[in-house]
């Protein structure tokens, strides 16, 4: 059975190169340059390309009323993944992806409009494992033209994800931990696109600065440089790629988190975390020495917590006095996600509250 399974995609691509025949229905493979990219991804030697981090993606601009995109699960470590497709500025749901082998989603196409705009964004993240992209069968594309204003990164746990944002249709704990990760509608991205911004999301559910919310490692300041956001040091980032103009961290939900009640758990030390912060911050400054840097407080930390929250990030402002750094706290939100985390009316919240700020510090009028 198994010859039969990896044949299969490739009946099914016949297939539709068969039926598409009289329309010149060509394969735009994933490394076409005309394509605009966002996210960490990395290309891979049969000229498709791995999405890896949360709302990682693309931007296609096609002709005609025919679209077949080309996906697989690359990744053992979870059954399946979520791919976002947004056509023609409307939101069409997300695609399960949980073949190992490059299988074609058909995309239904309004007939009327003769150039098309299609978003894919990775709804999962990087450590449910990476969506390989194959291409897009269609009769022509167009260059993806940049006018973006500026480039933001978004550096966070599972918030900044949008882990537990999406119960349109999967409800909280149905299956898998991830079923309602969706980075389309994460604060970062909503951000960014109010603003006319180029971004990306570098966030790992669960971490934190110094320990996971319930583990002492891997930390953040652990993985942000290797590409894959784990402990894979083979492969590292290549931080040239994307220069941000303005780095906006969010870290310290899971650091200040009492832990599941099975590892044991120690006292949140403050110092341990401010160091361990100003250390990550360095590092952020040696990738990128002319970047302003947010710090953000978390919707899902309230009370005490909060207030030690905010009293570590102002040692960290502190410490670099001739630097550009600002710190937003957030207030009056309280999340109805799935674990306590904001759902996507909330992350819509979020993202109208900080486009201010961030406009501020990048001097956007």
């Amino acid at each position: 059975m198994q010859p039969l399974k990896r044949l299969f995609p490739l009946f099914l691509i016949l297939l539709i190169l068969i039926s598409c025949n009289n329309k010149n229905i060509k394969l735009f493979n994933a490394q076409s340059s005309e394509f605009k990219y966002t996210g960490r991804t990395e290309i891979q030697s049969d000229s498709t390309i791995n999405l890896i981090t949360s709302a990682s993606g693309l931007e296609i601009l096609f002709t005609g009323d025919t679209c077949s995109l080309l996906f697989k699960n690359a990744t053992t470590n979870t059954p399946y993944n979520f791919i976002s497709i947004e056509l023609d500025g409307e939101y069409k749901g997300r695609i399960k992806v949980e073949n190992d082998s490059l299988k074609a989603y058909p995309i239904a196409v309004n007939k009327e409009v003769k150039l098309h705009r299609l978003l894919i964004v990775k709804s999962t993240e990087a450590q449910n494992g990476a969506i390989t992209f194959g291409g897009i069968y269609c009769e022509s594309i167009t260059p993806v033209k940049t006018n973006t204003v500026a480039k933001i990164e978004f550096i966070g746990n599972s918030i900044t994800c949008a882990m537990g944002a999406d119960t349109t249709e999967i409800p909280c704990g149905t299956n898998q931990w991830f079923d309602q990760h969706n980075a389309y509608f994460a604060y970062g991205r909503l951000v960014a696109n109010s603003l006319n911004a180029d971004f990306m999301l570098s966030s790992v559910s669960g971490i934190g600065i110094y320990r996971t919310w319930n583990q002492e490692s891997p930390e953040m300041p652990n993985v942000y440089q290797n590409t894959y956001l784990n402990s894979d040091s083979t492969k590292k980032w290549d931080f040239s790629t994307f220069v941000p103009d303005v780095v906006s961290i969010a870290l310290g939900t899971n650091d200040l988190s009492d832990g599941d009640g099975v590892e044991l758990r120690k006292a949140f030390n403050i110092d341990t975390f401010s160091i361990g912060y100003i250390e990550f911050v360095k590092t952020i400054y040696s990738k990128f020495p002319n970047t302003k840097i947010a710090l953000l407080t978390s919707p899902m930390v309230t009370g005490a917590k909060d207030s030690v929250l905010n009293l570590c990030l102002l040692r960290v402002k502190s410490h670099f006095k001739d630097k550009k750094i600002e710190i937003f706290r957030f207030s009056g939100i309280n999340p109805h996600g799935c674990s306590f985390h904001p759902n996507i009316e909330e992350h819509k919240r979020m993202a109208d509250t900080l486009t201010p700020f961030f406009r501020m510090m990048l001097e956007i009028k």
